[in-house]
C-alpha cells in the first residue's frame, strides 16, 4: 500500500539547492553483451549530479545542509576517512552556502595532498587528523565544543551523512526512479555508512513496489550493515509519521559482505576487474572504495546465473570517482 501523505511529508522537506535532477538512467547493453547476456542492465547516474563532482553525498547533504542552515548554523562539521566523498561533499556545501567547515579525517597529512583531500583544501575547509576510525567523531564533538565555546554554532554531521534525514534523500530518490522508468527488479549499490541503502529501502516501502535492494558492502559485516539499516529506518518512519508502518512493510536489509577483500579502500582482483570492465565497455567511471566493490558483485551475481534473465537489474552509481585521483 502506497503511504501518500508521508510522501507528501518527504517531498515536503527543505533543501539546500545543492542538486539538480533527476540524474540520467541509462543501459548497460555492452556490459551486458561482455558478461554473457542475461538480464537487462541499467545504470542510475548518480556520478553525474552538477554539485562538487556529484555522488550519493550531494543528495544527503541538499536535506541536511538545510537543516543546518535552518537552526542557524555558521559551521559544518564531519568525519571520514582521509580520501572521503562525504567531507568533499561537505565542504562544498559549506562553501557554497557561505559557511565553514571543519573535517575530521583517519589518517596523516600528506606531503602533497590528492584526489579529494586536495579539493577539501581548495574548499577552504579546516582539515584535522586523527589515527583511527575510533578517534574521529571524539575529535569532532571536542571541536564542535570548542566552537561553542567561541560564540560560534557548530553543526555536526554523522559519518556519510547517514541520518534519517540525510537517508530520506534516497527515499525521495526512489520516487525519481520509478517517474522515469518501471521499478525495476533488483538495485545493486555499495553500502557502507547505511543511509543509501536505507533510503532506497525506505521508499519502496512507501511507493508500494517489490524491487529488491542489494547492498555491496565496502567495509562493515553484514550483520552490521543490516542493523545500521533497520535502525534508520524506523528513524524515516518516526519522523514521516508513518507509525510504524515502514518497519512493517520493510524487508530485512540485504547485504553481501563476500566482495570487500582485505579491508575498507583496499583494492581487490574482482574490483580491479569491474573498474576496468565498466569503462571500457560504458565508459563509466567507478571508484576504487566503494563503486567498483558493488559492481564486482554484480558481475559476479551476472555471472553466476543468479539474476533471472527475465530481470532488470540497475546499478546505482553513487559516485566517488574523484578517488581516481588519489
Amino acid at each position: 500500500m502506497r503511504h501518500d501523505a508521508a510522501l507528501a511529508a518527504l517531498e515536503a522537506l527543505p533543501r539546500a539547492g545543492l542538486g539538480a535532477g533527476p540524474t540520467p538512467v541509462e543501459e548497460m547493453s555492452r556490459l551486458r553483451a561482455a558478461l554473457g547476456d542475461g538480464p537487462r542492465l541499467l545504470v542510475k547516474r548518480d556520478d553525474t549530479l552538477p554539485f562538487a563532482f556529484g555522488g550519493n553525498k550531494v543528495r544527503k547533504l541538499d536535506l541536511v545542509a538545510a537543516r543546518a542552515r535552518a537552526e542557524g548554523a555558521d559551521t559544518l562539521l564531519t568525519v571520514g576517512g582521509i580520501q572521503s566523498n562525504h567531507a568533499r561533499a561537505t565542504a562544498a556545501a559549506a562553501a557554497k552556502l557561505g559557511l565553514r567547515c571543519v573535517l575530521v579525517l583517519t589518517g596523516t597529512r600528506p606531503d602533497r595532498p590528492t584526489a579529494n583531500l586536495l579539493l577539501d583544501g581548495l574548499l577552504g575547509a579546516d582539515v584535522h587528523f586523527v589515527s583511527s576510525r575510533a578517534e574521529r567523531a571524539p575529535a569532532m564533538r571536542a571541536a564542535a565544543d570548542r566552537l561553542r565555546a567561541q560564540g560560534r554554532r557548530p553543526f555536526e554531521i554523522p559519518l556519510g551523512a547517514s541520518t534519517p534525514l540525510g537517508a530520506m534523500a534516497y527515499a525521495r530518490a526512489m520516487a525519481e526512479l520509478v517517474a522515469q522508468i518501471p521499478a525495476p527488479d533488483v538495485i545493486v549499490h555499495s553500502t557502507s555508512s547505511g543511509g543509501t541503502q536505507a533510503g532506497l529501502v525506505a521508499g519502496c516501502a512507501l511507493l508500494d513496489v517489490p524491487t529488491r535492494i542489494l547492498g555491496i558492502s565496502a567495509d562493515e559485516p553484514a550483520p552490521v550493515m543490516r542493523e545500521i539499516v533497520v535502525e534508520l529506518v524506523s528513524g524515516i518512519d518516526a519522523a514521516l509519521g508513518s507509525a510504524g508502518a515502514l518497519n512493517a512493510s520493510t524487508p530485512p536489509a540485504e547485504v553481501d559482505d563476500s566482495f570487500v577483500g582485505e579491508g575498507y579502500g583496499i583494492p581487490t582482483p574482482a574490483s580491479r576487474e569491474a573498474l576496468e570492465l565498466a569503462a571500457r565497455t560504458e565508459a563509466l567511471f567507478l571508484d576504487p572504495t566503494y563503486t567498483a566493490k558493488a559492481m564486482a558483485g554484480l558481475i559476479a551475481f551476472m555471472r553466476a546465473g543468479r539474476f533471472p534473465s527475465d530481470q532488470t537489474v540497475l546499478f546505482w552509481h553513487t559516485g566517488g570517482q574523484v578517488g581516481l585521483f588519489s
